[in-house]
């Protein structure tokens, strides 16, 4: 198998507490700790360990978005992938221009593997694997939590509401990733001082061709409610007592 390309997306990291602008317009990202995506990072540690098996002989990532995310980018080349392009845009690029964005380049590059986290934490809409299979006519698998290559099939486990399924899809083809997939490694100083020299290539959605502007609007976001302290009741009548009489679902 020739190449896998990996996209790769920039949010809030996980770790900060998201806040809410005060007009309601988004999230606040000013002065905020910016990070890959978790699920991206278990692609890209994915990619990386197919190519380490033999099966792949180069992986590209990919990310869309500002300027900013060619530091997303350098993160998977220090991960272990081998050149890295960065579609510019300061749009808000929804998931499917995002998808569009990826199916220019598949033409392009014509990997035989497309990977994907199953979605971004930002966001959380799950669509844009599912968009880019359709846009590309390419079989996918969804919520990977183990992937198995051989003569040019793609084995798929995934976790399904009713327990496990395994699909087999003929590549080339799409596969995103849910968290049981792999534990991405830490990646050292030497590997970033390294990513530094790969190529990162940057190009416009005007150059693939692709029209980025959002087809949808967000009215208005707002926090969730604050939740109240929980009590702690001394047996099971008083628990009784309170679902009927505080809770009122008995």
């Amino acid at each position: 198998m020739a190449k896998v390309i990996v996209s790769v997306k920039r949010v809030v990291d996980y770790n900060v507490k998201v806040r809410v602008k005060s007009d309601g317009t988004g999230v606040d990202v000013a002065n905020v700790k910016m990070s890959m995506n978790p699920f991206d990072e278990i692609a890209v540690e994915e990619a990386v360990r197919l190519k380490e098996a033999g099966l792949v002989t180069e992986v590209i990532a990919v990310s869309a978005g500002v300027a900013q995310a060619q530091e997303t980018l350098r993160m998977a080349l220090a991960i272990g992938a081998d050149r890295a392009i960065l579609i510019e845009s300061g749009e808000e690029l929804q998931p499917l221009a995002v998808a569009k964005l990826l199916k220019a380049l598949v033409d392009k590059e014509q990997p035989q593997l497309i990977i994907l986290g199953k979605q971004a934490i930002d966001d959380d809409s799950n669509q844009t694997g599912q968009m880019l299979a359709a846009l590309a006519n390419l079989p996918q698998a969804t919520f990977a939590s183990k992937l198995v290559i051989a003569d040019s099939k793609a084995t798929v486990s995934r976790e399904v509401d009713g327990g496990a399924e395994t699909l087999t899809v003929t590549l080339p083809a799409v596969v995103t990733t849910d968290l049981r997939l792999n534990e991405p490694r830490y990646v050292t100083l030497p590997n970033m001082m390294k990513a530094k020299k790969k190529p990162l290539e940057t190009v416009k959605p005007e150059d693939l061709g692709v029209e980025v502007t959002p087809r949808l609007k967000t009215l208005k976001i707002t926090e969730p409610r604050k939740r109240s302290a929980g009590v702690m009741v001394q047996d099971v009548k008083a628990l009784v007592e309170k679902l009927n009489t505080e809770a009122k679902v008995l």
